[in-house]
């Protein structure tokens, strides 16, 4: 698909009922158009099926949903991380201001990282050197772990994740947004869960979200496609939230904005 001179990529997932990819699921009633949606149509118009002329006696189609702010692809506020961030009240994601979800996109590569691994500083480093790529303010940071290749097995959840000491940095040098293809920014709870056991250290316990107390920055989980990017860097981001009162994320529809040769 072309917009001017640029070609669009989806980088998302769908929102989906009961999707194994949830540890809390979404549930989806479709009111189709021969059954509820015509029963609904009568009772809102107070007509009968004949009366359906152009539809030749079929209704409307709608979808009920329900499902946490934070299934499928979508945005996490500051307000996710804590009560506070950067030291102010967290901004919720009808505040997040709509320049960080529209800005310049960075790929980096971490498919060599193995699940329940942390991505560390030199990580990131080593990933920008290769692409000779330096960070600018409000960049779209994208960590590629494969993990979306996996979205319908158990599997999908064994991935790599940022910590504190990784998320910071991103954000010291001016990033507002980090997004991942995987469940979560962090690593799975799973290995979180294990390296709390085994040292008794809270501090193991969602770190990568947690650092977004001291210094205020989004993140987009749950990402897919990044394969497709066809270079690490040169294109945008638009990862655009639902506009929900108060809420601690909204569901996106992920795009990159790719320019054409």
């Amino acid at each position: 698909m072309l917009l001017g001179s640029h070609r669009l990529i989806d980088l998302s997932v769908p929102l989906a009922h009961q999707a194994p990819s949830e540890p809390m699921p979404a549930d989806i009633h479709y009111v189709t158009h021969d059954a509820e949606g015509r029963a609904q149509m009568e009772r809102a118009f107070g007509i009968r099926p004949e009366d359906l002329v152009y539809s030749e006696g079929q209704g409307w189609a709608i979808e009920e949903i329900r499902a946490i702010t934070h299934t499928g692809t979508h945005v996490d506020a500051p307000y996710h991380y804590g009560a506070q961030s950067s030291g102010r009240p967290a901004r919720t994601i009808d505040e997040v201001p709509l320049e960080w979800c529209f800005a310049p996109g960075v790929l980096l590569d971490m498919r060599h990282k193995a699940a329940g691994e942390l991505i560390t500083i030199e990580d990131l480093a080593s990933a920008l050197a290769r692409i000779e790529y330096r960070l600018r303010p409000r960049d779209i940071v994208l960590l590629q772990t494969g993990a979306d290749k996996r979205i319908d097995s158990p599997a999908y959840f064994a991935q790599p994740g940022l910590g504190r000491e990784g998320t910071l940095w991103l954000v010291e040098q001016g990033v507002k947004v980090i997004g991942i293809d995987a469940y979560t920014l962090d690593r799975p709870f799973t290995s979180m869960v294990e390296d709390y056991q085994r040292t008794g250290d809270g501090r193991y316990i969602w770190p990568a979200h947690f650092a977004g107390i001291t210094r205020e920055y989004c993140q987009i989980e749950k990402l897919a496609n990044l394969d497709l990017l066809p270079e690490p860097h040169g294109f945008y981001v638009s990862c655009l939230p639902v506009k929900i009162e108060r809420a601690s994320a909204g569901w996106c529809r992920a795009v990159a904005l790719v320019p054409e040769p």
